[in-house]
């Protein structure tokens, strides 16, 4: 009888030890992917830094820090979930931790926007909507509760030197793979008059004069991915700073204005559907985005999405 209990106790003991194993390789595998994702992928960088210009950051420089810091802090605890650092007194709760604030946000995205388009948290690998991204961290947090109990690894010899050195490495990763000099661009100077008046000559006008005055405006194709991103950082800027005059003109077919907006959440952002092709090259030129910094109808800065900084816009607006 004893011999059987013993049996049964190692059976029940290997049966953990297994579960537990996978479950842990599966956690430390999705914040590794997570982590790999946004930093080997330029868009997806600018796509996740921008999340931090939503929250009230006011420097897309600040922003890409953060950026930086949080998916450094995703290698960290893929890399101590592999190593067993630390598991149950720090690692488990830290894993713990970190989901419920990355819910939070995406509960707040889900408020805010709905569940429309995707929440960035594999990046541009794989497309997750915010409430899938909910339920994926729902299910990362019960894992990792399941894994407390049936997969507490005691700390091993030299523990303290490993975790210094992944986590010194997990930190610093990004700052070297994207350095931060990639954040300092300026937007190209130009001193180029534009006729605005075509787009008072049709029938559909800017409900905005935006002849006079300084103006941000951003010439966009509604199939153009780069297009995309930039009313997706417009939509952004232009929530957290609606002081700064930004104008949205689109060109393309009308069917495609539903998943554009779906896509951009720009739909707050001031804008027009033009009606001529012809009249949108001759404002924007062959490229597009083409976004312009007009004061008085002259051009006086030519930038590219990721040259939009708000800190730098308002300075131009007070000059």
């Amino acid at each position: 009888m004893a011999d059987l209990l013993q049996a049964n106790r190692q059976a029940s003991f290997y049966i953990k030890r297994t579960i537990g194993l996978l479950l842990l390789l599966a956690l430390a595998a999705v914040f590794l992917f997570s982590a790999y994702s946004k930093i080997f992928d330029e868009n997806a960088f600018d796509a996740f830094r921008w999340t931090f210009l939503d929250l009230g950051v006011n420097s897309v420089k600040t922003a890409g820090i953060i950026a930086r810091l949080f998916i450094g802090f995703e290698f960290m605890i893929g890399l101590f979930l592999l190593s067993h650092i630390f598991l149950k007194s720090f690692t488990y709760p830290l894993t713990i931790i970190s989901l419920l604030l990355f819910t939070g946000y995406l509960v707040f995205v889900l408020a805010e926007r709905g569940n429309t388009g995707s929440c960035g948290c594999f990046g541009n690998k794989v497309q997750v909507t915010p409430l899938d991204g909910i339920f994926k961290n729902i299910g990362m947090l019960v894992a990792t509760v399941i894994l407390m109990y049936i997969y507490p690894i005691k700390p091993y010899k030299n523990q303290e030197w490993i975790a210094g050195v992944a986590g010194m490495l997990a930190i610093v990763l990004p700052f070297i793979l994207i350095p931060l000099n990639a954040d300092v661009a300026t937007p190209e100077v130009a001193n180029e008059p534009i006729n605005l008046n075509i787009l008072y000559s049709g029938k559909t006008k800017p409900q905005e004069e935006l002849r006079t005055g300084k103006h941000i405006i951003a010439f966009m194709s509604l199939t153009c991915p780069h297009c995309k991103k930039a009313a997706y950082l417009l939509h952004i800027i232009h929530h957290q700073h609606p002081e700064i005059p930004i104008y949205i003109v689109l060109d393309g077919a009308a069917v495609h204005e539903k998943s554009f907006f779906d896509e951009t959440h720009a739909a707050d952002v001031p804008h027009m559907h033009i009606a001529s092709t012809n009249d949108f090259l001759l404002l924007a030129g062959p490229a597009v985005p083409a976004i312009y910094w007009v004061n008085n109808s002259v051009i006086e800065r030519k930038a590219t999405y990721y040259q939009l900084d708000p800190k730098e816009m308002e300075l131009w607006l007070k000059q």
